[in-house]
């Protein structure tokens, strides 16, 4: 969420920066800021008819006390309609908070300078691209094929016990999954990440705090008895681990890693693009979370892209880095790089990693503060980045390592496989 301050200070440069997100909030903003100043002076008259009622109160106590009851009797009629007319002050007040603090929830974080225009994700720029892409031996099949073939994931299975996009990985299929989660964990606390085990289910208070609610809302699975969510990504628990926390610059960075599945309505997803792996409504994915001081946030967003760099190097994976658009960046980061790998089975490029600064966005609704040398309480920035999600990361090794007799296992992964093909 933006900071009001900062939206009454900076107008036009927030109505301009947000334009290249390909969507016009003038009315919005300009909303928002009337909104601000109606809530300002309801707040100051409250503050005065409250004032003036504790004033007029210790009048009347006074008269009691010196035996004058008529006259603070005639106070008390006073007093009867200040209270009244504070009861209604209230009552505006908090509608008109309400609706402001709803107007600031539709507003998207402000795009980094960096980020280009663009509508979609044909828009976004390629910074980076490593690797060789395979040659395969002729016959090559997708990866779903090749699960079938090996008998390592059984997606007719998934959709009879729950429905479709809910895979059952079995044999060597789920000790490579097994694999590449501890492989990931393991290369994360290597690099200074504490690790976590969190709930799968979050309150809707966490849902905010990290800005899924209320603009995912329709694509996160909720238990309505309980008013529980569960988690779309491990950033959602582990972020709000930092909710209503009033840091120390001592304690920067913050720095977690946790694996979770997770869970993804995925609603409207539909076509080629959504096979086997491609797409699923529960998938694995080891996780990254920082708490920065701001200073150092876009370096921290760095070492993040560059940590992401190492795991698809030691993977032997091709792989590029895109900046996303203002056309596809995602409500809450003000800067995000995906990171793509290659099929080759499918000639297409599939996304396994985002990572992003969310600068002080997610901070201020979670109210994630530090105190700064002057003792002010400054909002913190906070990060996250996939390290990685497996599904992809699973198929692109699936259909790039493949042989005329089996699958290869990368180098990196067979010690925690214990088999270095899969036939």
């Amino acid at each position: 969420m933006l900071q009001l301050q900062f939206i009454r200070d900076n107008k036009e440069e927030v109505i301009t920066r947000l334009k290249v997100r390909n969507i016009d909030m003038t009315s919005v903003v300009e909303e928002v800021i009337t909104l601000d100043e109606k809530r300002r002076a309801l707040q100051s008259n409250l503050d005065n008819t409250l004032a003036q009622s504790k004033k007029l109160s210790n009048e009347i106590g006074d008269l009691f006390k010196k035996g004058q009851a008529d006259k603070a009797n005639e106070l008390k009629e006073q007093s009867s309609v200040l209270k009244e007319e504070s009861k209604s002050l209230t009552d505006d007040l908090n509608k008109t908070a309400e609706k402001l603090q709803g107007l600031l929830y539709t507003i998207p974080n402000l795009p980094h300078p960096s980020v280009p225009a663009g509508n979609s994700d044909q828009d976004n720029e390629e910074v980076f691209k490593e690797g060789e892409i395979p040659t395969l031996v002729q016959g090559a099949l997708p990866h779903w094929e090749l699960a079938k073939k090996y008998d390592i994931i059984d997606l007719d299975l998934g959709a009879k016990i729950t429905g479709a996009g809910f895979p059952v990985y079995k044999g060597k299929g789920a000790r490579l999954q097994r694999a590449l989660i501890a492989y990931f964990l393991d290369k994360n606390t290597q690099a200074g990440y504490t690790e976590y085990q969190v709930p799968h289910l979050v309150n809707e208070a966490s849902g905010y705090g990290t800005g899924q609610l209320p603009d995912k809302e329709g694509q996160m699975y909720h238990i309505g008895e309980d008013n529980l969510y569960l988690i779309p990504t491990a950033e959602v628990p582990i972020t709000n681990f930092f909710r209503d926390q009033l840091l120390a610059e001592k304690d920067f960075p913050i720095c977690c890693t946790a694996y979770t599945p997770c869970f993804r309505r995925e609603a409207g997803s539909y076509g080629a693009h959504v096979r086997g792996l491609n797409r699923l409504h529960q998938f694995d994915k080891v996780e990254l979370v920082r708490v920065e001081h701001p200073d150092n946030s876009y370096k921290a967003l760095d070492g993040m892209v560059a940590h992401v760099q190492g795991l698809l190097r030691e993977l032997k994976l091709p792989y590029r880095i895109l900046r996303l658009c203002g056309g596809d960046l995602g409500f809450t980061a003000a800067l995000t790089f995906d990171f793509e790998v290659y099929s080759t089975a499918q000639e297409r490029w599939l996304e396994v990693s985002s990572v992003s600064n969310f600068e002080s966005f997610q901070a201020n609704r979670l109210k994630l503060r530090y105190k700064n040398e002057l003792g002010k309480n400054v909002l913190a920035h906070t990060l996250n980045g996939s390290s990685l999600a497996l599904p992809r990361i699973l198929a692109g090794i699936l259909e790039n390592y493949q042989t005329e007799d089996g699958i290869q296992i990368p180098e990196v992964l067979i010690p925690y496989t214990g088999f270095d093909k899969i036939n």
